[in-house]
């Protein structure tokens, strides 16, 4: 499996970055990109580093990203430097649906992992993180995708309920598609 590189997307709530986390704990093959994001990194949520918006506009035009995007507000960027762990094994990146078409057109063997979740448990669990009102957070469930661009090989995985069903179900999406 070295060089093969999984794009993991879904509504936030989901539990991407947990399933991503666990997975590797699981099974220290698996690499998880750390990315650029412009909010402090206080803000918590998954490893990431964060950076103002001048300085992801400088590292941009340095060609220092692989892939970025922007949604909710802030901007994203998987580093060129974090594309080494493929070498090594498979590597797992927190993505964005709207960035798929250029992830597919740079890495022509992506896989999708698409993460999903009722909206009840959506909202239970953004509600927990505290970083929203409950009217802020049924709204963007309200405006929740669960569609990729149509072409690209996606494989779903439902995280709805204990920790050890969904992290196996998401082991169980790294393996090969069978002929």
């Amino acid at each position: 499996m070295t060089g093969t590189l999984y794009a993991v997307v879904g509504p936030s709530g989901a539990g991407k970055d947990t399933l991503m986390a666990a997975a590797h704990a699981a099974r220290p093959d698996l690499a998880v990109v750390r990315r650029v994001i412009t909010r402090p990194e206080s803000a918590g949520g998954e490893g990431f580093e964060g950076v103002t918006e001048a300085e992801f506009a400088l590292r941009l035009a340095a060609g220092q990203f692989a892939l970025h995007w922007r949604a909710h507000g802030l901007n994203y960027a998987i580093p060129e430097a974090e594309l080494a762990g493929m070498a090594k094994g498979p590597l797992l990146f927190n993505g964005s649906r709207a960035a798929l078409p250029a992830a597919a057109a740079r890495f022509p063997d992506l896989t999708v992992i698409r993460v999903t979740a009722p909206s009840a448990v959506l909202i239970e669990r953004l509600l927990a993180r505290g970083r929203e009102t409950r009217e802020d957070i049924e709204a963007r469930v309200q405006r929740a995708s669960y569609e990729v661009p149509a072409g690209l090989r996606v494989v779903d995985v439902r995280n709805d309920g204990p920790l050890a069903d969904g992290v196996a179900r998401f082991l169980a999406a790294l393996q090969p598609v069978s002929a």
